[in-house]
C-alpha cells in the first residue's frame, strides 16, 4: 500500500550559487559524508548536489512532513548502488518516522540535466 508520494524539482543554478556563496558549509549541512564524497568527486558537483537536495525534499514530502522538526537533511541519505540506481537510507529521526508510519520501503528515482534536478519518492507499507 502506498503511504505517501513526494516530488521535487530544483534549479541546478540555484544550488551552484549556494555552493559558490556558502561553500562547504552549505554542502555539509545538507549532505551526509558519503553523499558529499560522491558529489565532489565529479568535475561539477552542482548537478549531483541538486539531485540529492531534490531527493531529500521528495522523501520528506512522501512522509508528509517536509524538511523541518520531524526529519532533517542528514536524516535522509541517498545511496548510489553499483548498478547506478539509488536507494534511501534513513538515520535517526528519519528511521523512527519510517517505523512510526509502518513503512516497508522508500522507492526513489532521480534525474537531472544541466539546468534541473528532479526526484520522486514513494513511501510504501
Amino acid at each position: 500500500m502506498i503511504l505517501g508520494v513526494g516530488i521535487d524539482l530544483v534549479e541546478v543554478g540555484r544550488i551552484r550559487d549556494s555552493l559558490e556563496r556558502l561553500g562547504e558549509r552549505f554542502a555539509r549541512r545538507i549532505l551526509c559524508p558519503a553523499e558529499y564524497d560522491y558529489c565532489f568527486d565529479h568535475k561539477d558537483p552542482s548537478t549531483h548536489v541538486a539531485a540529492r537536495f531534490a531527493a531529500k525534499e521528495a522523501v520528506s514530502k512522501a512522509f508528509g512532513t517536509g524538511i523541518g522538526t520531524e526529519i532533517g537533511w542528514l536524516d535522509i541519505e541517498v545511496v548510489r548502488l553499483d548498478n547506478g540506481s539509488n536507494q534511501v537510507q534513513l538515520h535517526g529521526p528519519g528511521a523512527l518516522l519510517f517505523q512510526r508510519r509502518s513503512a516497508r520501503i522508500v522507492h526513489l528515482n532521480l534525474t537531472h540535466t544541466a539546468q534541473y534536478a528532479s526526484a520522486v519518492a514513494i513511501l510504501e507499507s
